[in-house]
């Protein structure tokens, strides 16, 4: 008995001792924060020589009177419904085009995937040089045709804009990959039948290949849902949230609130808060999608 329980006790510890590593750096970076987080959003901040004590759940009480919290939600909600569904519009787009047979598609693929290596911080750099009054691209050619100028990132009606369009150019290529990856997994038979039978290329597309590419669109609607409320690094390069927090979005209002006005309690609790929302909406969206979904 002895002798056949010593094999599967030493495959047992084996298995265990190769995911160690990987388990103590999920508990370390991932589980472990997410704990201390939650613990810190019920304590208040400690300052000077007063130690942090338990409040609750009074910071987020205090959300429901902040004024710049309902406002970054706001934003923010503005901020992913006008670039989820553009991105994933314009990559699909892309997607197919780059799927035909076309003269230099490698160099195409390149370019549209271009704006994807860049960081964040390059991208808002270049994308000032558009927006900047009298002497950026927009402007110059708003003189050229005869109209004045704009302060395009000074302006609460059009600040928010000019951050979508500029995000939407950042993520669309990156999102094209996938489509394109699984454009290339769907046999080329498959459109053979719909020729024959006369079927136009748009029919072809919605009721063959888009219900073939849904596995992969929940996926990018997913990442692009959280690149949404992730994204920080082009408010803090280019707005700083203003004017009069018009692209103010959360996560850059954790950033002030934790790092600029050092309230490390109430940034904690606005950042479960965060991630709760990212959580009901990415579960929302799996079990919305998935049953509609058809997996090869």
């Amino acid at each position: 008995m002895r002798a056949r329980l010593a094999p599967d006790i030493r495959h047992q510890v084996h298995a265990w001792l190769l995911l160690l590593p990987a388990a103590l750096l999920l508990g370390l970076f991932t589980h472990y924060p997410t704990l201390a987080t939650l613990w810190q959003s019920a304590h208040s901040t400690p300052k000077g020589f007063r130690p942090a004590r338990f409040i609750g759940f009074a910071q987020y009480a205090a959300m429901a009177d902040d004024p710049v919290f309902w406002q970054a939600i706001g934003n923010n909600l503005v901020y992913a419904l006008g670039t989820l569904p553009p991105s994933i519009a314009l990559a699909l787009l892309m997607a197919l085009w780059m799927n035909g047979r076309l003269a230099g598609r490698p160099f195409l693929r390149a370019a549209y995937f271009m704006p994807t290596v860049l960081p964040m911080i390059a991208v808002a750099n270049i994308w000032l040089f558009f927006y900047t009054p009298d002497y950026g691209l927009l402007d110059q050619i708003l003189h050229a045709l005869g109209f004045a100028g704009r302060n395009w990132l000074g302006d609460r009606e059009t600040v928010l804009a000019c951050l979508i369009v500029m995000t939407i150019w950042k993520e669309a290529g990156f999102f094209m990959i996938f489509y394109l990856a699984a454009l290339q997994q769907i046999p080329v038979s498959l459109a053979e039948p719909a020729a024959f039978e006369g079927a136009s290329r748009w029919y072809y597309f919605r009721c063959v290949l888009f219900p073939l590419l849904m596995p992969t669109t929940l996926f990018v609607l997913v990442n692009a849902a959280i690149n949404a409320f992730r994204l920080v690094d082009h408010i803090v390069a280019m707005t700083k949230g203003g004017p009069d927090n018009a692209s103010i979005l959360l996560l850059f209002y954790i950033y002030e609130v934790g790092f600029k006005f050092w309230d490390t309690g109430y940034a904690a609790a606005l950042t479960v808060v965060l991630v709760a929302a990212l959580a009901v909406v990415a579960l929302g969206q799996y079990f919305f999608l998935d049953r509609r979904i058809h997996y090869q």
